[in-house]
């Protein structure tokens, strides 16, 4: 009888405050008495569920709403729990979830009788009615709405007696693309803080998951399948959002990105998904529901998972060769260097010790420790100049490179490019020695680049000097191969009108090699016509660059010129300025070169360009020197015997 007692008082309690609602609501004009508030619960007692209208809910969920509004969430839970009002419930309780969710995340005070409210109503609707609500609750709002609402969610799905795996795959759907808006922590105590839940929402969705996993553990059947299809889709929508943005460091146990990234790993070789076939037989395309590109990103974050960070490497098999899995990794690394996004591109290559990067346009900034990536970690275990000059005709190979090249020359951050020369040399050394020429010519013509092509004119030289070893000699970078990739080294992109600064790097390293086959020319006039094309072409190119320096030395001599006038006549005209301010300005404007740079920094770089031509045309007179001193020693030794 007490408790009896107890929950009329409480019905009483909600009635009041139906009556005030009511009264407030703009759409009733007359005001109802207490009388009429419980002919109304009665009514809906009364009524077959078919038979209540959209009114009838509305005016049910403003019964919720006046006893949130009043921080009463006992009087609604006791209501909903009360014996006689559950067909009420059933019928009309899942229009509570909105406020019930939305009391939930604005205040603490009251969660306990919240969620035991949203509990009840989950446990007593209709499953797919709940469902339903829950989804449109999340799609309608913020994405750490995922943190209250999967643990009922999982409720619901669980409840469904039929058509499960569908429901879950729909859930995911919904939760996942909330789960992508919310932005992935820079940094490890970005991580940590977690202010926006992007680490509690991977955390509850890892548990939602985890429950399904292990239902379709080892089990057959068509439901069983086609859960394991969603859930595999999941995972990799997962693996490119947020796991290949995010800052992923193995024994953090703070970690959530790791800790979630293990937990994908764990699901996929729970459904008996084989990493090995996902990467490299390509078996699972009618699965997934995502496009190409998508799909070879998520591959890709999740081969930097397994062979850089060797994440469940112990159940990847061994009988691979290296080379093979270099084969299938390319295709993977050419779409993570074609991103502009930072966290893709070290992914793909290798990470050097840089923290931090500010006013770099066109690609997203991100802190990250040194550690090895999945270009350079699947090169690695190849073996030295073994690779064949087969590779670069094929497409996997030849897009990667010119993704490395574009990350070389187009990239604006300086430790990016560091990481792509690494990379770029390592790949050198693992090519035999007709890869190496062949990459070197399609280097030298399509970058573009003097940088570029200075690091490949450096090259050039020390496989030269290699080659030149007992042993090591070979017609690609001694014979009748190495002549028309001299030719390329040697020559400059517009003639004698060529911009000597710009090129500068490709120029130097070009006159240093001419140097070292002077010095070292007894190998190379073993064919006589091998070092006539090479005497050939270096006094060509000797010719042409006295040529452009001269032109060169003209224009920057006559700018130095022009700024020490421009000069005198800004101290002429301070000077005269206090007799003859006026007419003396008007005359020196005229004058003025429009520049950016001040007058003492265009002095400065005038002054440099000069310097520089001077040591250019220094190391081409020692190359023609030393050319004469070859060639003299040979008519005085021929002479000897003739």
């Amino acid at each position: 009888m007490a408790r009896h007692s107890k929950v009329s008082g409480r019905v009483l309690v909600l009635t009041h405050m139906v009556v005030k609602v009511f009264s407030e609501r703009k759409e009733v004009a007359v005001m109802m008495t207490e009388g009429q508030v419980n002919e109304l619960l009665q009514r809906w007692r009364d009524t077959p569920e078919e038979e209540l209208t959209q009114e009838d809910r509305q005016n049910f969920k403003d019964l919720a709403c006046a006893c949130l509004a009043q921080e009463d969430s006992y009087s609604l839970l006791t209501f909903l729990q009360d014996d006689k009002n559950q067909m009420v419930v059933k019928s009309m309780g899942c229009v509570l979830l909105a406020p019930l969710v939305k009391e939930l995340l604005n205040t603490r005070k009251t969660s306990e009788h919240v969620q035991a409210a949203i509990l009840h109503i989950t446990t007593t609707c209709r499953p797919d009615e709940v469902l339903q609500n829950l989804l449109n609750i999340v799609e309608d709002s913020d994405p750490e709405t995922i943190v209250v609402v999967v643990p009922h969610l999982q409720t619901g799905l669980l409840r469904l007696k039929e058509n499960q795996a569908s429901s879950l795959g729909s859930a995911l759907t919904v939760l996942h693309k909330q789960l992508s808006r919310l932005p992935v922590p820079y940094t490890e105590k970005q991580e940590e803080d977690d202010l926006m839940g992007l680490g509690r929402s991977c955390h509850a969705l890892s548990v939602l998951t985890k429950t399904f996993t292990e239902a379709v553990r080892n089990n057959g059947g068509q439901e069983c399948r086609e859960m394991k299809t969603e859930l595999l889709n999941f995972c990799m929508k997962s693996l490119r959002e947020p796991l290949l943005e995010a800052l992923l460091t193995p024994g953090r146990r703070t970690s959530h990105m790791w800790l979630f990234a293990v937990h994908i790993m764990d699901t996929l070789a729970a459904i008996q998904e084989s990493v090995a076939e996902i990467l490299f037989f390509s078996t699972m395309g009618k699965n997934i529901q995502m496009e190409k590109k998508q799909l070879d990103e998520s591959k890709g974050c999740l081969a930097y998972l397994v062979f850089v960070k060797l994440l469940d490497a112990e159940r990847f098999p061994v009988v691979f060769s290296p080379e093979f899995v270099l084969w299938n990794n390319v295709k993977y690394v050419h779409q993570l260097l074609s991103s502009k996004k930072e966290s893709h591109v070290l992914k793909g290559l290798v990470r050097l010790k840089k923290k931090t990067c500010k006013g770099n346009v066109g690609f997203n900034c991100m802190a990250f420790p040194p550690s090895q990536a999945l270009f350079e970690k699947s090169l690695q275990k190849v073996q030295d100049n073994s690779l064949p000059a087969t590779l670069l005709a094929v497409k996997s190979f030849y897009d990667v490179k010119q993704s490395l090249l574009q990350v070389l020359t187009d990239c604006p951050m300086k430790h990016l490019r560091e990481s792509g020369l690494k990379v770029l040399q390592l790949l050198i050394n693992k090519q035999d020695t007709e890869a190496k020429h062949k990459l070197f010519r399609c280097l030298l013509k399509t970058s573009n680049h003097p940088g570029v092509e200075g690091y490949i004119v450096k090259n050039i030289r020390n496989q030269v000097e290699f080659s030149m070893a007992p042993g090591n000699a070979t017609s690609w970078f001694l014979g009748s191969e190495f002549v028309p990739l001299l030719g390329l080294v040697l020559s400059l992109p517009q003639g004698a009108e060529t911009d000597i600064l710009h090129n500068m790097d490709k120029i130097m390293e070009s006159l240093n090699l001419l140097r070292y086959l002077l010095i070292r020319n007894n190998r190379l006039r073993n064919d006589s016509d091998v070092w006539e094309s090479v005497s050939r072409m270096k006094d060509e190119y000797t010719r042409t660059l006295h040529v452009c320096i001269s032109m060169s030395r003209a224009y920057y001599t006559s700018q130095l010129s022009e700024l020490r006038d421009e000069h005198k006549l800004k101290a002429r005209a301070a000077r005269a300025s206090k007799c003859t301010n006026t007419c003396f300005q008007s005359e020196t404007v005229k004058q003025k070169k429009l520049s950016k740079m001040s007058p003492d920094v265009q002095h400065q770089v005038v002054q440099c360009a000069l310097v520089t031509f001077d040591l250019m045309e220094s190391l081409i007179v020692r190359v023609e020197e030393i050319s004469e001193e070859k060639n003299s020693h040979r008519v005085d030794t021929s002479a000897l015997y003739p």
